[in-house]
């Protein structure tokens, strides 16, 4: 499941596999998305996303770990627990869910687009910046939100092939959703705006 789809078709597997995916969509987003995104492939994009919270998680919980769900058992059980939940069960819903709104949109703005598995993936890389907004530094975390919202929208144009501004109407709900209250970015921004006593 750990796999993606290089340039002459090969895959590789694993926590290599994961890595390389990584640094590419952050380094080279346009050729990642043009040649790594491939038809009913979803389960790798799927993985990495999974993989991005579970770091994101586990950073927020080791650095704060009274925000680990209640469970009638012992602390790091808890916090196990709750890693678990919210990588493994509430992701994949999540960037289903999320993909849906983007269909839904594209339906509008793009008659002619690529399928939904696609943009399951780009959804799912898109998020790559995000697996440092554990950190729980606000300024840190707006900056994760506003970088994988910008890789959504070019990981969309790319991959259904339509401008940006279509692209950008597409995914702005799925992606203020996504990356600015999955991921916390829009409480970072009110957390750094009242700090200039701004309001947001």
């Amino acid at each position: 499941m750990t796999t993606w789809v290089e340039p002459e078709g090969g895959r590789e597997r694993g926590v290599v596999g994961l890595a390389k995916s990584f640094t590419q969509v952050l380094v080279n987003p346009r050729t990642f998305f043009d040649e790594a995104v491939s038809p009913g492939d979803q389960a790798p994009g799927l993985v990495f996303g999974m993989a991005v919270v579970l770091v994101a998680v586990s950073t927020r919980l080791a650095l704060n770990p009274g925000d680990a769900l209640a469970f009638p058992t012992s602390d790091w059980l808890s916090g196990l627990l709750t890693v678990a939940l919210v990588a493994l069960l509430a992701t994949p819903a999540a960037i289903h869910a999320l993909s849906a709104l983007e269909t839904l949109a594209l339906a509008v703005v793009a008659p002619e687009r690529a399928g939904v598995s696609e943009t399951v993936q780009v959804i799912a890389y898109a998020a790559a910046p995000c697996v440092f907004a554990g950190l729980g530094v606000p300024a840190v975390t707006l900056a994760c939100g506003a970088w994988a919202f910008a890789l959504l929208v070019l990981g969309t144009s790319v991959v259904h092939e339509i401008s940006l501004p279509r692209a950008f109407l597409a995914a702005v709900v799925p992606g203020v959703l996504g990356f600015g209250v999955g991921f916390g970015a829009y409480p970072a921004a009110q957390n750094l705006a009242a700090e200039y006593g701004l309001a947001l």
